[in-house]
This record gives C-alpha cells, sequence and structure tokens, in this order.
C-alpha cells in the first residue's frame, strides 16, 4: 500500500451519507471553487483561504477571545462576538483560548492518508447497496493533484467513487481527474454565456467545452448531468429548452437530474461574512411542478430526465 505526505484544503467530511453516489457515502468537500453562484448552497467552501468562524450557540460570554486578541480580530458586542477574519492576528492561539470550540477555522489541511483513514473505517458500510467516496466542495478540480492522489488511493483499496463538479478547470486537470472517477456529476445552471456570468461571475465556454468532451467521449456512461432549478433564474422554460437541445444533439441518452430549489442555504451567509443575494424564503417547487420542467426537458428531446 502506498503512503503520501501530499495536502489538500477541506471545510467538512461527512460520513454515512446517503447521497451523491448510491449507498452510505463517505463525502469530502474541498475548499474552493470557481464560480460565485448567487444561491450557492456551501458558501463556507467558495474561498480556498482559510478564516476563522464564530457559532454562537456554542459561546458561553466568557471572552477569552477577545482577551486573546491583541489588533482588534475579536471584540466583544452587545449581540455576541464580532470577528474581523483580516486583522493579522495570532489566530491559532485566539482559537484555542475558546473553551467551547465557538471559534473554530472553516477548513483544514489533511494528508491523502488521514483521509484515507477515515475512509477505511466506512468500507464495511459500502457493501450495502453500492457505497464509496464522494469529492465534492467546492469544486475538487481546483486541487485536482490532491483529487488525482486521492482517487488512486481509492481505486487502489476497491473504493467506489463519485465526484461533484462545475467542469470550470483546465482540460489538463479534467483529463487527469475524471477517468479514475466512477461516477461524474457535473452541474449546468445556464446555457446563456451572459446570464451565467451574471449569476454566477463566470462564463460558461470552458463549462460548456469540457461537457462536450465528456458527452461524446468514453465517460459518458458515467456522466450525470445537474440543474438546480432557481425560481426565474435556472428554472425557465427558455432556459430548460436551450439546455435539453444543446443537449440532443450530442448526446440524447444523457442522464440529467433537475435538482429542487433548496431555501436553507440562507442562513450559512452570514457566518462567513457574506450577504444572500436572493430573496430568502422562496419557496420549493411541489412534485407537479418539477415533473412539468421534466416533462419540458424530455419534449426537447433527452430521454432520461429525472428529479429527486
Amino acid at each position: 500500500m502506498t503512503t503520501s505526505e501530499h495536502t489538500g484544503r477541506i471545510f467538512d467530511v461527512r460520513r454515512f451519507s446517503t447521497h451523491d453516489g448510491g449507498g452510505i457515502r463517505t463525502t469530502v468537500f474541498f475548499k474552493g471553487c470557481p464560480l460565485r453562484c448567487a444561491w450557492c448552497h456551501n458558501p463556507e467552501g467558495i474561498d480556498f483561504g482559510r478564516r476563522p468562524l464564530w457559532f454562537a450557540g456554542k459561546c458561553i460570554g466568557c471572552g477569552s477571545c477577545a482577551e486573546a486578541a491583541r489588533f482588534g480580530g475579536v471584540r466583544r458586542t452587545e449581540t455576541g462576538i464580532a470577528v474581523d477574519p483580516a486583522a493579522e492576528e495570532d489566530w491559532d492561539a485566539i482559537l484555542d483560548a475558546c473553551p467551547t470550540g465557538a471559534l473554530r477555522w472553516d477548513s483544514r489541511d489533511v494528508r491523502v492518508d488521514d483521509l484515507m483513514e477515515l475512509i477505511r473505517r466506512d468500507m464495511p458500510f459500502y457493501a450495502h447497496g453500492g457505497g464509496g467516496a464522494t469529492l465534492s466542495g467546492g469544486d475538487p478540480l481546483m486541487q485536482a493533484d490532491f483529487a488525482r492522489e486521492l482517487l488512486l488511493r481509492c481505486r487502489e483499496e476497491g473504493v467506489h467513487t463519485a465526484i461533484e463538479t462545475e467542469l470550470h478547470a483546465p482540460e489538463e486537470a479534467v483529463q487527469a481527474v475524471l477517468p479514475l472517477v466512477d461516477l461524474i456529476y457535473a452541474d449546468l445552471k445556464l446555457l446563456d454565456g451572459g446570464l451565467h456570468r451574471h449569476w454566477t461571475g463566470v462564463g460558461n465556454e470552458r463549462i460548456l467545452s469540457n461537457l462536450e468532451a465528456l458527452l461524446t467521449g468514453p465517460l459518458s456512461e458515467r456522466l450525470i448531468l445537474r440543474t438546480p432549478l432557481i425560481p426565474e433564474i435556472t428554472a425557465t422554460e427558455e432556459n430548460l429548452r436551450a439546455i435539453a437541445a444543446w443537449l440532443a444533439r450530442r448526446n440524447s441518452a444523457v442522464r440529467w437530474e433537475l435538482l429542487n430549489y433548496n431555501p436553507l442555504a440562507a442562513a450559512k451567509y452570514p457566518l462567513v461574512g457574506r450577504e444572500y443575494s436572493l430573496q430568502e424564503n422562496l419557496p420549493r417547487f411541489s412534485a407537479e411542478q418539477m415533473e412539468a420542467f421534466a416533462e419540458l426537458a424530455r419534449s426537447a428531446g433527452v430521454k432520461n430526465v429525472f428529479f429527486e
């Protein structure tokens, strides 16, 4: 068995997950994403850099963190603790001073060996329903070397793998990583390039190029395309028909999953110093509405459309 000192940055490991790949999964969330989607449901994974987070529910108001701060990075206010991650502080000392873990880093650097130890613990459960390890994020392709090494180790030990990616990555990163994955979840949110740039912060030219190569190449059988349905943004007849027509011309048999809107993401944004730019409390789509979206996509020529 090989070993490695290679490190990567992650913000969570979710064990015993039952999503994103089948069976029981060990999902590793990679830090860093090239997109800035207005509806992102993992805003803590967008920026690659580390930052301290304050969890009000764990805080006992002792003030130890503020006392450890020397340059205003942490101070007490009437409503709790105020954190300025940009302050030049000894953040490790400040976080160590917190007795309850109310202050902690949003991510950590780990070795491939560390993650494999966790994955091995869960391997007895993978046999029930075809489980395995899933690389999520963020986007794992932003740490392509680390993702590749982790996938090689999983393959060496017989672990089924899946990945969730935006495909906004250099071609060499895609070619280095995706052939090692058993199941590829790739997003296509908006076909119109201008709208894509407006709502995600980047154009979709690179995404479409990488996706076309997957749809028409030997990895197409491993691919599941995903479109998150965001009210009045991606969940429009114009967008879904445009995506469906684009797909039908390249691979009408691709598996296309329509994801219902997730309204719970907004609560995470204050935690990471971001403002949720969409209207809060937008409702999820009903089963009837989801079926209507799926039927629209099928009518445009894509055969295998499903939804959660």
